[in-house]
């Protein structure tokens, strides 16, 4: 099988989790397994407990890793509930927890998958096929007020209304199935002095569709409150995110929760008695380096955040 998926800030993510010896680390976004390819391959003799909603990434990545032996387990999960996941393992706390958000290249490139909007494919976008809903689903059913507010709240879309109207004129003669009829519906709404270089007008819209479709920002919610359960005193989290919404998600949950920001006059007052439970690592997001850049582009836009547990 062929899994095309480079994993971004590797070095980084592992000076954020400070490995220790022999410990135990999720890897709640197995996907292509190049990040816990990484972690296994430490000499510190650590194990990963990967997790993935994707079984064709789980197939992959189990074969890519198995040279590991029991030092690798995959596990079919959100990582919403790898806390589930732990506890059915028989295993306690954990020493870091990695979450690597969003999609991979794989998904992008692969057309059956209906992620991308320059490659012709079903409007799927699931992240776990076994799921019911799909980006089609959504947009043929979905009432134009649904539809608006999923591109501006998902997509942050400046042309949300006309673009939702817009579709829903559309099926009215015919149901909208393909990524490339969707993508042009887009682009026919798309007047030439809005559009920005290199940035296809479609790109706001499927990505808002792939966020309802997984329900991401809510995944990653319960997913960073799971991992501080999770973590041992001491253990990390390192979180990757590659857009604003997922990024304020990860920022606002790290400060509220540390301690350095309680005294934060605009902190609001229901956040007040918070645990202290964690501190920063990480003052400002990790970004790529030039060098990363040259050979995977697609890291431009990943940041990296990582915090400690202060606290039981």
């Amino acid at each position: 099988m062929k899994f095309y998926h480079r994993p971004v800030l590797v070095s980084r993510v592992l000076e954020g989790l400070a490995l220790k010896a022999g410990g135990i680390y999720i890897d709640g976004t197995l996907g292509g397994g190049g990040h816990s390819e990484a972690i296994l391959s430490d000499p510190r003799n650590v194990s990963v407990i990967g997790i993935d909603q994707d079984d064709e990434a789980l197939t992959y990545a189990g074969e890519r890793l198995q040279r590991f032996g029991a030092r690798f387990t995959a596990r079919k999960s959100n990582f919403r509930d790898l806390d589930k996941v732990i506890e059915e393992m028989g295993v306690g706390k954990v020493n870091g927890v990695l979450l690597d958000i969003g999609i991979s290249s794989w998904h992008v490139d692969e057309a059956g998958r209906g992620f991308s909007f320059l490659k012709e494919g079903p409007l799927d976008m699931r992240m776990n096929r076994s799921q019911e809903l799909t980006a089609a689903e959504i947009v043929q059913t979905s009432s134009e007020e649904e539809l608006v507010r999923v591109f501006r709240e998902y997509g942050e879309e400046p042309l949300a209304r006309p673009i939702a109207r817009a579709i829903v004129n559309k099926r009215k003669e015919k149901e909208i199935t393909t990524t490339t009829e969707l993508a042009q519906i887009i682009e026919d709404m798309y007047p030439k002095k809005l559009r920005v270089r290199g940035i296809h007008p479609g790109t706001r819209i499927f990505q808002a569709l792939r966020i309802e479709v997984n329900d991401e920002l809510g995944a990653l919610r319960e997913g960073l409150e799971k991992a501080e359960k999770v973590l041992a005193k001491g253990g990390r989290m390192a979180v990757i995110t590659f857009h604003s919404l997922e990024d304020r998600i990860v920022k606002n949950f790290i400060r509220d929760r540390s301690s350095e920001y309680q005294d934060t006059p605009e902190l609001p007052n229901t956040l007040k008695n918070i645990r202290h439970t964690m501190k920063q690592v990480t003052r400002k997001p990790e970004r790529a380096e030039e060098e990363e850049l040259q050979e995977n582009p697609r890291a431009r836009s990943a940041k990296l955040r990582v915090a400690e547990k202060t606290k039981e």
